[in-house]
């Protein structure tokens, strides 16, 4: 009897593939009639129809609305990685040209080679590392760096500073941009480049090498000295829905400072609190709450991330104390608070902070 019904869900299961196969081709079909009329790849009006209709029919059918809308949400976002690829696909802005990533053998590096890729760019890595690697290596590089219509640098910061300065003297004539974590340590040979006449600009992609959906993204343009090469840069972006932001070097390293630097402290020093509690963790996980959970959630990501690249983005900025100064201090005051038995002061102590919070999202 057991077997039978599971034999019947293994059936449901597989007619709900089969049809959501359908639906991703029907996606690519809406895609290019938006591609050929102009209009944007995302309708967040046409989205919010979908969830208010899936939301009252699984009303009618009995399923929990809360589940229609989690699948909803996940079949619409697979719907826009989707509809992504084939434009950047169809763009073909990267035809009959070619891109040098040097370390393409890491991660981001081997995101932004398939990045490029996808657009019909030509493309070939450099890297040390003895990876596998779906592209072609070329060791020999900077003999032939001025082959190449864009090259970039995608190391670890005191590599990426190593790069910059051999490229400065090399001096090819295609686009070069970095995608560092951090622009201070890169100030200087960044902006050599600048006045020697190449075309230099710096990235910063604000997601992780398992993005598939740049909607929602966003990626930083770091002026530099060449508006010419920014722009070229942006226009690598233009057949994505990726937020393109653009600021200064100093802009960019103090704003890193608290949305990198501070949460990332914030978070080993979570975890490194529990590691010295000398409470086991799955003690811990019997008396999980939701905010115990989140929190635990984001901090084992945080732990698991390369440990030397984490130092240097709370080392190497120019800006790194400020915002662990108003950690400490934000830590000390609420020790105060509690230690002094003051509900009115720690009520406004978090007012504040519902304020502060209330007006960044609102």
């Amino acid at each position: 009897m057991l077997e039978d019904l599971r034999e019947q869900l293994n059936g449901i299961d597989g007619a709900l593939l089969e049809l959501i196969a359908k639906r991703q081709a029907l996606v690519s079909d809406i895609g290019a009639a938006k591609r050929e009329s102009g209009r944007p790849t995302r309708d967040f009006a046409q989205e919010k129809r979908v969830l208010e209709l899936a939301k009252v029919r699984a009303d009618e059918l009995g399923v929990p609305p809360e589940l229609a809308e989690r699948v909803l949400r996940t079949l619409i976002e697979a719907s826009l990685a989707r509809q992504e690829q084939d434009s950047l696909a169809s763009s073909d802005r990267g035809a009959h040209r070619r891109a040098l990533v040097l370390g393409g053998c890491g991660k981001m590096g081997h995101w932004f080679a398939g990045f490029l890729a996808s657009q019909g760019f030509e493309v070939e890595i450099a890297d040390p590392a003895e990876r596998p690697t779906p592209f072609r290596r070329r060791e020999d590089w900077p003999e032939r760096v001025d082959e190449y219509d864009v090259v970039v640098v995608a190391a670890p910061i005191k590599a990426t500073v190593a790069l910059l300065r051999q490229l400065l003297e090399l001096k090819p004539p295609g686009l070069i941009f970095d995608l560092a974590s951090l622009k201070s340590p890169l100030r200087q040979p960044l902006r050599a480049l600048a006045d020697a006449g190449c075309r230099v600009t710096s990235l910063h992609p604000m997601f992780g090498p398992d993005t598939r959906l740049l909607s929602g993204r966003h990626v930083i343009f770091v002026d530099v000295g060449n508006a010419k090469a920014r722009a070229a840069a942006v226009a690598l972006f233009a057949d994505t829905m990726a937020a393109k932001v653009e600021m200064s070097l100093e802009d960019h390293d103090r704003l890193v400072a608290y949305v990198l630097g501070l949460s990332h402290a914030l978070n080993i020093a979570f975890f490194t609190a529990l590691r010295e509690s000398g409470e086991a963790s799955d003690r811990l996980a019997e008396l999980s709450s939701t905010t115990f959970d989140n929190q635990l959630a984001v901090a084992r990501s945080v732990a698991g991330e390369n440990p030397h690249l984490y130092f240097e983005i709370q080392s190497l900025n120019d800006y790194r104390l400020a915002p662990l100064n108003a950690l400490s201090d934000a830590l000390v005051r609420l020790k105060d608070l509690i230690e002094r038995n003051d509900e009115p002061g720690f009520v406004r102590l978090m007012q504040l902070g519902h304020r502060y919070l209330s007006e960044r999202t609102g």
